[in-house]
């Protein structure tokens, strides 16, 4: 008996402990941080950095001696006379052999080739692009993080406010059914507070619905089990007052720290290079080798492992010269369709530029409207309350009808919903704004 109640709390323990790690709790700014660790497109985005690295190096590596090994071996099948039959010192056999094995290593070194060159000077690009390409991937994922986990307060706040208010209308409904079984008042008003309720009611088993499906989005963003737990610590008044800053708006921002900018920059430069490469292609290419091998003949393959097996070595070195003469102008068609695109390239980092200076001015608009639309539906939910207090007053004193008061109810709830949405237009603004200035913290 003992044994086993050592093995029950031991099973408590554990599951204890199984069940704390499959708990996170998170402000949004530890969940951005866990996003940016853990989740898994910015993981893949940093794995082609490293490929990208890797792919540096294989270019850097085609202008480096390379050695080769081979091993070539044939056998005659057919001979114009029997070998077996001539002398041992007759020249046919060496001529004619059974057998021949040919071990060979070879040594390549390339000494000038203008496409290796333009290889090279492409190396920094194409780490830059693959650099930029994360840095955008995680600034969609911060914004995209911002934005859901705001959705997801929204919604518990909401529900927070729905039960508080179905609580407060349910006293409302109660009192009004007493007064009304004592022939004080219509039915009317009972039929009033009771469509209201159940308004209320319908509307808090979609929210939280929705809550759990916010989560569970927001478990993907930061790379979370959908099995797992999370909980959201911070509350939508904390973070408002956190995300208002008037200085996004007032200080001026360069457009070439834009990443997207930064994209189109890298993307001229690449077309660049390869006009570059193109033109290199009418360059001479010049390749030294060195090669060693081993000729052994013999009319049994079994001698080939035996010591008395004669080998003749030899060793031969030469250059290599290409020269282009003529291509039925292809090479003139490419470098002419490279420069093309470059010409591209350019246009579009021009239309870049200005989009973006469009952008930059529609954002700070949009955080400035949102912080003004905050300040607006913060003192219309105060007057809201404020009606809807008095309303109710009224309504109890017999002055106000049911109507009224339903009325003024159900524009505080709009007035709710208002002020909570205002916040979050503002950290989504805010969001927004950042990642288009791509400003980081």
């Amino acid at each position: 008996m003992k044994n086993q109640l050592v093995l029950f709390f031991s099973f408590l323990c554990i599951h204890g402990v199984f069940a704390q790690e499959n708990k996170h709790s998170f402000s949004l700014q530890e969940a951005i941080n866990y996003a940016l660790e853990n989740n898994r497109t910015i993981k893949n985005a940093a794995l082609d950095i490293l490929a990208a690295e890797q792919q540096v190096w294989e270019t850097t590596a085609r202008g480096l001696p390379q050695i080769n090994g081979a091993v070539d071996y044939s056998i005659n099948i057919k001979t114009p006379f029997d070998i077996n039959t001539l002398p041992e010192d007759d020249p046919f056999r060496f001529l004619f052999p059974k057998h021949n094995l040919t071990p060979s290593v070879t040594l390549n070194q390339l000494l000038f080739d203008g496409g290796y060159i333009v290889g090279l000077q492409s190396n920094k690009v194409f780490l830059e692009i693959s650099k930029n390409a994360k840095d955008k991937t995680v600034n969609t994922i911060e914004t995209n993080v911002v934005s859901a986990y705001n959705n997801a307060l929204l919604t518990k706040e909401s529900i927070v406010i729905t039960k508080n208010n179905i609580k407060v209308l349910t006293e409302n409904l109660n009192e009004t059914q007493k007064i009304f079984e004592n022939g004080l008042t219509e039915e009317e008003d009972v039929e009033q507070l009771q469509l209201t309720l159940s308004s209320l009611e319908n509307n808090l088993r979609s929210l939280e619905t929705l809550f759990d499906i916010s989560k569970g989005y927001l478990k993907i963003l930061l790379g979370i089990n959908q099995n797992e737990t999370i909980t959201l610590t911070d509350t939508l008044d904390s973070l408002v007052l956190e995300n208002i800053a008037l200085n996004l708006i007032s200080d001026t921002h360069p457009v070439s720290n834009n990443i997207d900018y930064k994209i189109a920059l890298n993307d001229v430069e690449s077309k660049r290079l390869e006009y570059k490469l193109e033109q290199s292609e009418q360059l001479p290419k010049l390749n030294a080798f060195i090669t060693s091998n081993y000729l052994g003949y013999s009319n049994s393959f079994s001698n080939y492992f035996k010591p008395e097996q004669d080998w003749l070595f030899t060793t031969a070195g030469g250059v290599k010269l290409t020269v282009p003469i003529f291509t039925s102008f292809g090479g003139k068609a490419r470098r002419e369709r490279a420069k093309i695109q470059w010409d591209i390239a350019k246009n579009n980092l021009i239309d870049t530029e200005n989009q973006l200076s469009i952008e930059f001015k529609n954002a700070k608009n949009d955080y400035q409207l949102a912080i003004d639309t905050y300040n607006n539906k913060q003192k219309n939910l105060a007057l809201a309350e404020k009606i809807e207090r008095k309303n109710t007053i009224k309504y109890k004193e017999g002055i106000a009808s049911s109507f009224d008061l339903r009325q003024a109810q159900t524009q505080l709830y709009t007035s709710q919903q208002e002020y909570l949405q205002a916040i979050i237009d503002v950290i989504n603004k805010k969001a927004t704004l950042k990642n288009l200035l791509n400003i980081k913290q």
